[in-house]
């Protein structure tokens, strides 16, 4: 059996960003299933307690707290791999941030642009950089179905990740017969914290009924180890990424409206 038939096994290395919680934690289950020592991060505290249970599995963990927003932050995470080669890079660390974004706190929003962005591909830059030199390696980035919608209300967030769905594709044609693939799990609305942390709880999006973030979280796992280019998680998202994709844009930004605006969970 080739690696490219069996591309995990014991005592691979997999990084996995975003770690503490929802979908990255779910990631990191994924990795541990196959046997796979892992390095998590997050900008959260609660990462400890997920290597606390991730080693119940029988791998080794490492897990770092740190702020991916910054490249001092990547080059922290990136000397904690202490020279081990990695083998997969699941790159899922982001910030989500509701609201009109004349309203919204610059600080906060260049927060979500830094680390939804900029740390992101950073980070992707130095390992991805290891990984052709090896010939070898499998990175998943975590995009979005709002890549695909002028997101009124989520205007940033949206933007950041139409960037990533875009951006994952060229990568991975550039790599095309490197040993390198690149996959983009692109999920809709997941149960997650991550509408409480953008204060999006009153939205009809935010009290929507959403994916379960294990499931999500396989399907996008899987895709990687086959190679796949992307993968929306859920029909009812792949029906709204073909709607989305011949629907005019003024007309998605007001879909969008109803969906982020503040208040409109309201009856």
């Amino acid at each position: 059996m080739t690696r490219r038939d069996n591309p995990l096994s014991a005592g691979s290395f997999a990084v996995v960003t975003g770690a503490s919680s929802g979908i990255g934690l779910e990631l990191a289950r994924c990795c541990a299933a196959k046997g796979c020592d892992l390095l998590i991060a997050s900008d959260e505290p609660e990462i400890e307690a997920a290597a606390i249970e991730l080693r119940k599995t029988g791998v080794d963990v490492r897990a770092i707290q740190v702020d991916l927003s910054t490249l001092e932050g990547v080059d922290r995470l990136v000397a904690a791999s202490a020279g081990r080669p990695v083998d997969c890079l699941l790159a899922n660390a982001g910030r989500g941030l509701g609201h009109g974004f004349l309203d919204e706190n610059f600080t906060q929003a260049k927060l979500v642009l830094d680390t939804n962005v900029t740390g992101t591909i950073y980070l992707i830059h130095q390992i991805g950089s290891r990984m052709r030199a090896r010939g070898w390696g499998r990175i998943l980035i975590t995009g979005s179905i709002a890549g695909f919608m002028p997101g009124s209300y989520q205007a940033v967030y949206n933007g950041t990740k139409a960037f990533l769905d875009s951006f994952s594709m060229a990568l991975r044609n550039e790599l095309k017969d490197s040993g390198v693939t690149v996959s983009c799990l692109m999920p809709g609305p997941t149960d997650t914290e991550f509408f409480e942390r953008a204060d999006m709880l009153d939205t009809k999006v935010g009290q929507g009924k959403k994916a379960d973030p294990a499931e999500v979280a396989r399907i996008g796992f899987e895709a990687m180890l086959d190679g796949e280019g992307d993968v929306v998680a859920g029909w009812k998202n792949k029906l709204q990424v073909a709607v989305a994709k011949v629907t005019p844009a003024s007309l998605l930004a007001e879909q969008h409206r109803k969906m982020a605006e503040p208040g409109s969970a309201k009856p």
